[in-house]
């Protein structure tokens, strides 16, 4: 497929984009299996973007269930170099309402049946994981929704969970108590195989309702929940149109030397299919000569 600079990944209530032009669809196939739908290609304002919805089109696929690195890995074969990630959430905060946005800058992880790095497989590598979220990205997503208008929290800390059930009180209470901000089910893994991928990575995590911790928790039906998914997907695609359009060409971060100093492994013990498999990730650094 075509070689693009901006990916994007929609979740729950955001399975495309109505203002993608010129699109192409088709499949991709990464080391790791396939990703969890085909790619659509288009433009957006000007910009050529790659769209992937998370779950599949339909909502096919729970989160534990998901192919984390063969969606990473097939936006790096695209030539990705920024993802924009949109995450329906549950608000720990009374003052992170329904239908607000949050943009994380930490996680913390509560998953325990999930495969979040591209390494092993006889090549050893440990990245910097301090602050997972792409800084400069961030800002810029921030500065696009003052521009739209939405109603955007910059910073905030999300706990990634197992699911596919949803938290017990007792632990919704707890995570509140550790100064978490927002729960959701997918993003930790995205963004340790993006960094480990040396992409940009941003989280645009869309509050649908309190978690069980509220008390207006019983009063919460399935007609609300769906009534705050359609908004926040037109809220993520606003955001995501106003980022796009306003996106520098070059990249002034860090995120694209990620792995300068993290490969730990003697160049000549790394096995030759696994330098074949990581091609992609790995492939600059494996042609220099070893410092």
């Amino acid at each position: 497929m075509e070689q693009v600079k901006i990916g994007i990944i929609g979740g729950s209530g955001l399975y495309e984009m109505s203002e993608l032009k010129d699109r192409i669809e088709g499949a991709v196939e990464t080391p790791f299996g396939p990703p969890s739908d085909k790619f659509v290609v288009g433009t957006l304002r000007g910009r050529r973007v790659a769209f992937l919805a998370r779950h599949g089109r339909g909502h096919r696929i729970l989160p534990g269930e998901l192919n984390f690195r063969a969606n990473i890995y097939a936006m790096k074969m695209l030539g990705v170099e920024r993802i924009l990630s949109a995450s329906a959430v549950g608000s720990l905060r009374e003052e992170l309402a329904p239908q607000e946005v949050v943009l994380p800058d930490q996680f913390v992880d509560r998953t325990y049946n999930r495969v979040s790095t591209f390494f092993g497989d006889g090549l050893a590598a440990h990245i910097a994981f301090a602050d997972p979220v792409c800084p400069d990205l961030l800002e810029q997503v921030f500065r696009a929704s003052q521009k739209v208008g939405i109603k955007t929290v910059k910073g905030g800390t999300y706990v990634c969970m197992e699911g596919p059930a949803f938290s017990t009180r007792a632990e919704s209470n707890l995570y509140r108590k550790w100064g978490m901000d927002v729960i959701g089910m997918t993003n930790l893994q995205e963004a340790k195989l993006a960094r480990e991928a040396e992409i940009c990575y941003v989280t645009m995590a869309l509050v649908t309702d309190y978690d069980c911790w509220h008390d207006s928790h019983e009063s919460v039906t399935v007609d609300m929940i769906v009534g705050n998914l359609i908004q926040n997907s037109k809220n993520a695609q606003a955001l995501i149109v106003q980022t796009v359009e306003d996106l520098a060409d070059k990249r002034n971060c860090g995120c694209g030397d990620a792995l300068r100093n993290a490969l730990i492994t003697d160049r000549s013990a790394i096995p030759a299919g696994t330098k074949a498999k990581l091609q992609h990730i790995v492939g600059k650094y494996l042609t220099k000569p070893q410092a």
